[in-house]
């Protein structure tokens, strides 16, 4: 039986390489286009990840524009770039991604260790197109936003983990506590146990967090360089993360409580027989007697 059932899931599901791979696409555009929900994947049946259906494959293939449509959604741009989409100095650019009005989709740490966001090159057209936004693509910025520039603003790890829990809830939404999961995947071990303090809770839970993104060795500079971008870092947004992951382990434990071992069976003691009572004091033997009142008379005659 179990082997129908992969059977038929591989010939109706096929691996992420191969669906890239016939839809034209490399590997860090197919993820970026599941990521924005361009293509859908499903759960592998045997555990070893996400899966694509094949009428999905199908469905793309046989779309308008085929497969220079599907590139172009998943397109991305860097800074120098996305200012000649604008039409903007690069170091306008630059303040708008600060400010939190154009949103980074993805990054990359460069060979010097240094951050590098990507824009979707179609928000971007999108967002030059629109007449609402000529204000701020010329002119000087409000003396408001330029002070809070001064002061070190930059939002744009904070709104890149806004869009990474967006993704990871669509991928998760069947679960309650994958839901749960993927906001606690935004918070750092010690913030989650203080949230989650039941152990079988948060093992359970930590069953269903994504798997992580790699960026160099374990505790190296590069990977600690990702670390503060993966991870909430502000006050105010740990704090929202932190209600939010309540609200969420709170709906899970009630749609479906965490497994827990089931308590030991100690087997029953053997009952001991029960003692019989003390026997009534009997009289000694009429033998005894005479030999007692033999001596008892002799011990008289003596001391007479």
């Amino acid at each position: 039986m179990s082997g129908t059932i992969v059977t038929t899931a591989t010939r109706t599901t096929c691996t992420p390489s191969r669906a890239a791979r016939e839809l034209g696409l490399k590997r860090g555009e197919f993820d970026l286009a599941v990521h924005l929900g361009h293509i859908r994947t499903v759960p592998d049946e045997g555990g070893g990840g996400r899966r694509v259906p094949r009428d999905e494959v199908d469905r793309l293939r046989a779309g308008e524009g085929f497969p220079e449509t599907l590139r172009k959604r998943v397109e991305t741009v860097g800074t120098k770039e996305g200012a000649g989409l604008l039409d903007v100095p690069l170091g306008r650019f630059t303040r708008l991604a600060r400010l939190g009005v154009v949103v980074p989709v993805t990054f990359y740490l460069n060979r010097y260790r240094a951050v590098v966001w990507l824009y979707l090159a179609e928000e971007l057209e999108q967002f030059a197109a629109d007449e609402n936004n000529a204000s701020l693509l010329s002119g000087r910025t409000p003396p408001g936003l330029r002070e809070q520039l001064k002061e070190g603003l930059d939002v744009r790890a904070r709104n890149w983990r806004v869009r990474q829990l967006g993704f990871l809830r669509r991928q998760s939404a069947a679960h309650p506590w994958a839901q749960a999961a993927a906001v606690a995947s935004l918070l750092d071990p010690a913030q989650l146990a203080e949230i989650v303090p039941d152990p079988y809770e948060r093992a359970h839970l930590n069953r269903f967090l994504p798997r992580p993104m790699a960026y160099g060795a374990p505790e190296s500079p590069t990977a600690q360089v990702a670390e503060r971008i993966l991870r909430a870092t502000d006050p105010d947004e740990i704090a929202w993360y932190r209600a939010d992951l309540e609200q969420a382990v709170g709906e899970a434990r009630a749609a479906q409580p965490a497994p827990r071992p089931a308590p030991a069976h100690r087997p029953a003691r053997p009952q001991r027989p029960p003692v019989p009572p003390a026997a009534p004091h009997q009289h000694p033997p009429a033998a005894e007697k005479r030999r007692s009142r033999g001596l008892l008379g002799r011990l008289c005659r003596r001391n007479a």
